[in-house]
């Protein structure tokens, strides 16, 4: 490396290595470690070695054998779940290490003892999308290649950390299935049963979103915010903002259902429909037909 190489290298080495006081006012207080991005992504690879051992594990027909796995499984997730949560706790907290860390245990354990409603939950998902694509072969096929079973098991996952108040894990779990399935669910949303999202590029739904069992969902759909509301000092809150699905409803792609408004069961919502006002149960909503206006050998362009 020449003279001038190095000067320009270890110039700005020095810059950046300054502290600058946006960067000082955006870090989080105290010196405690970050959450890990990798440590998180484990989190949910081990999740999903558990829940779906038979598809992301080696196949264990003998039920001694495939408990012996999963326990080892089951071992590395605490731990984990243990150092992530307890960062996460000192993220967004003013509790010391120790207090993290035993708090870390608690609701770690707590998230384990939820793991066979999660799996369960997660079946009636896989269910739903097998059923409502004639394209699927098998099961397997939907665990193995669709986005949504992807974006699900994250959201699952996410949703489960997020009831128990746990700051900044969720939300890069539902990120981390976000950058890699293109759908976007907040993991403060509530989603019942049997829920499907068939193919899934560009869905949004949204924090405070209420999504009820045997809702199906297309591409593009966006379940999000009307307006926002804001304090005397001019400061957003956080209320009830997005939609509410009642059970079997069925949304087309690019409909986008703005604002604190219920759909009704039953109902179906048409393609590329722009929705802010309740749907009463059993609703047909569409768009009006399109209008023929073809033209032959040249007339009307």
């Amino acid at each position: 490396m020449d003279k001038h190489a190095n000067e320009i290298l270890l110039k700005n080495v020095a810059i950046l290595s300054h502290h600058s006081e946006k960067e000082d006012s955006m870090m989080p207080a105290g010196n405690a470690p970050l959450p890990s991005v990798e440590g998180v992504r484990d989190i949910v690879s081990l999740v999903k070695c558990i829940i779906f051992s038979d598809y992301f594990y080696e196949r264990q027909p003998q039920e001694e054998i495939r408990s012996y796995y999963i326990g080892v499984k089951m071992e590395q997730l605490y731990r984990e779940l243990c150092q992530q949560i307890s960062r996460g706790l000192l993220f967004c907290g003013s509790m010391s290490q120790e207090e993290a860390a035993k708090q870390a245990e608690t609701l770690a354990l707590e998230f384990i003892d939820e793991l066979p409603e999660v799996k369960r939950v997660l079946y009636t998902d896989i269910q739903a999308m097998f059923d409502n694509d004639p394209a699927a072969m098998t099961y397997g096929e939907v665990i193995f290649c669709y986005p949504v079973a992807n974006a699900m098991t994250h959201y699952r996952i996410a949703h489960a950390l997020h009831k128990r108040q746990i700051p900044v894990i969720p939300r890069i779990i539902t990120e981390q299935a976000h950058s890699k399935t293109g759908i976007d669910i907040h993991p403060g949303a509530t989603i019942g049963e049997y829920f499907a999202i068939d193919h899934g590029t560009g869905v949004v739904i949204g924090e405070t979103c209420i999504i009820g069992d045997h809702v199906t969902l297309y591409q593009g759909v966006t379940l999000g915010a009307k307006s926002f509301k804001y304090d005397e000092q001019g400061n957003m809150l956080n209320v009830p903002r997005h939609p509410i699905l009642e059970d079997y409803v069925t949304v087309y792609s690019n409909a986008s259902i703005l604002g604190r408004i219920t759909i009704g069961h039953h109902s179906v919502v048409g393609g590329n429909i722009w929705m802010t006002h309740d749907l009463p149960p059993y609703s047909r909503l569409q768009q009006s037909k399109a209008i023929d206006t073809s033209f032959s050998g040249g007339l009307g362009i």
